[in-house]
């Protein structure tokens, strides 16, 4: 897990909530807190859409950033800058089984839940932190690490500055 301090607050949230920077991302939970506290479950409900519209639309167990995005920008859109949000972003399966085949040093796409990041919004600051879940006990960080490395590439390439947090 790396911790990342994102230097342009502006830029950064403009990409992230009027861009399409996390767009490919889906959404394990949000949370925006204004003048009450908003709370997303990112988790399709299984009854909401039939068999058919989820196989014609392709959705799958959590709901793209991209579909969550609008709700989430009318929350914190005005004169106000939100107190706080914090929002936890999966990478889809399968963008992660590719990622596991080709970093998962003996770990097989089965064997590993998640590959996250977390944003978090607070006293005027931007924390990006990474973090993976693995479903068997491993002392190997390989993977860990290469998803640290694959979320600093991914900011330098959107030119989002950044410092390391101890």
């Amino acid at each position: 897990m790396v911790a990342l301090g994102i230097e342009d607050l502006k830029s950064f949230t403009a990409g992230l909530f009027i861009g399409s920077l996390f767009d490919h991302f889906l959404v394990r939970e949000a949370s925006i807190i204004t003048y009450n506290k908003f709370t997303i479950d990112g988790r399709i409900r299984g009854g909401y859409f039939s068999g058919e519209e989820r196989e014609e639309q392709q959705i799958g167990a959590f709901s793209s950033w991209k579909t969550l995005k609008p709700f989430c920008f009318s929350l914190i859109k005005g004169k106000r800058l939100p107190e706080s949000f914090r929002i936890v972003f999966l990478l889809p399966e399968d963008a992660k089984q590719e990622f596991v085949n080709q970093h998962g040093a003996g770990l097989s796409p089965e064997q590993v839940g998640a590959l996250c990041v977390n944003i978090i919004y607070e006293n005027s600051f931007i924390l990006c932190t990474t973090g993976i879940s693995v479903n068997i006990f491993t002392t190997d960080r390989t993977l860990e690490h290469e998803w640290d490395a694959r979320i600093r590439e991914f900011l330098r390439n959107h030119e989002i500055a950044f410092l390391e947090r101890g």
